[in-house]
């Protein structure tokens, strides 16, 4: 193990690229000579590929997570006003759809060793005006779904599952099925952005269901509102999956199992490293979930969060703070928060105190033992 100081990349996709250049090289100039760039037969062999994956009726590609989520919300005829719950601690991307469509997001607190929302916390939030759920399986695992849907069940309301860091994930019901996330809720979203553990070389988005009547809406809103080319049914917009992204995701998707089993490994290595270490908590491995590690995300205790960041930036390990400000602060939404919200204090805890480690499926021992000696040696001094 080198105690040299180290090149180390928070996501290495170019070494990743590197192992199947030329399976992604030849997909890609198949598609550019065959011409076939929008709809064609790459973006229907990943639809059914990934289809089959997830074990879902029904998936419709399109440009982004970000749309994938906005499409889905479309598609459920809700009204200006209507409620909308989602964790404060997450991306913006999953309240800023809801705030586009006029909908109200209410922002709740999260399990503190999750960092996921739970029924018992979504129930406290629940007025006549909500209408729908949104749990973020965040930084690689599910929220504890099967009470999430009984509650969705008892109050009538639609669940949108943000998948777009737990990709390949298993959730396992009480009863002992499995089913992987983002395939439990009404409606599944997904992002496919670079860095995410199946990521294109661009950006992505994917939307999945297992109800037909959902499916069919949100093909024709990801596609200008068309029941037929110059036809149009309903109010839409432009989204669609670029055949290119479609051919390299065709070929990584491939790979998607063996990725998760990678950054387990790495994930296992930094939690032997750090188990005794007092001033620091590993991530929580949840009994009703598997965790692909989209990040491997510690809580530094003590208040000792950002000298810990400078100390490893010195010694060329970088770290990124997922998330720094809790939503219901962010200028465009703290207005809106304001009327309703106390301050959340566990979402204002990990706003101070995560840093999220390098994990990529690229990370060698070296790498991790050099990564790991050096969040060890900051809190020997």
């Amino acid at each position: 193990m080198t105690t040299e100081k180290m090149t180390i990349q928070m996501v290495d996709l170019k070494n990743q690229y590197s192992k199947i250049q030329q399976e992604i090289d030849a997909a890609v100039l198949d598609v550019i000579r065959s011409t076939a760039y929008i709809n064609g037969p790459e973006v229907q062999k990943f639809q059914q590929g990934l289809k089959s994956y997830l074990n879902v009726e029904h998936l419709i590609p399109c440009a982004n997570g970000t749309d994938a989520l906005q499409i889905a919300l479309m598609a459920l005829d809700l009204k200006p006003g209507d409620e909308v719950i989602l964790p404060a601690f997450t991306y913006v991307a999953t309240a800023e759809v809801v705030a586009l469509l006029q909908l109200k997001p209410v922002m709740v607190d999260v399990d503190p060793d999750s960092f996921n929302i739970t029924a018992d916390i979504i129930r406290k939030a629940i007025t006549p005006a909500t209408k729908v759920i949104v749990p973020v399986n965040l930084f690689g695992q599910s929220c504890d779904m099967a009470p999430i849907m009984d509650l969705a069940a008892e109050h009538d309301l639609w669940v949108v599952e943000d998948n777009a860091q737990a990709i390949g994930a298993d959730y396992f019901f009480p009863d002992g099925r499995s089913q992987k996330t983002g395939a439990i809720g009404h409606i599944g979203c997904t992002s496919f952005y670079p860095s995410k553990n199946l990521g294109a070389y661009g950006d992505a988005g994917a939307i999945y269901t297992n109800d037909g009547s959902l499916a069919e809406k949100m093909r024709m809103i990801a596609n200008h509102g068309q029941t037929q080319r110059y036809y149009h049914g309903m109010v839409g917009v432009n989204s669609r999956l670029d055949a290119v992204q479609a051919a390299i995701l065709n070929i990584k998707l491939k790979y998607l199992d063996e990725y998760a089993e990678s950054r387990r490994k790495a994930a296992d290595y930094y939690d032997r490293a750090f188990h005794t270490l007092e001033a620091v908590q590993i991530p929580f491995r949840a009994p009703y979930s598997t965790h692909v590690f989209h990040q491997y995300t510690l809580i530094i205790k003590d208040g000792k969060r950002d000298e810990l960041q400078q100390f490893l930036t010195q010694k060329g390990i970088p770290t990124m703070i997922y998330y720094p400000v809790p939503l219901y602060e962010q200028d465009a939404y703290k207005n809106n928060a304001s009327s309703h919200f106390q301050k959340l204090p566990v979402t204002d805890y990990l706003c101070r105190s995560v840093l999220s480690l390098p994990m990529h499926t690229e990370l060698t021992e070296d790498m991790l033992g050099y990564i790991t000696n050096g969040v060890i040696d900051f809190f020997a001094h």
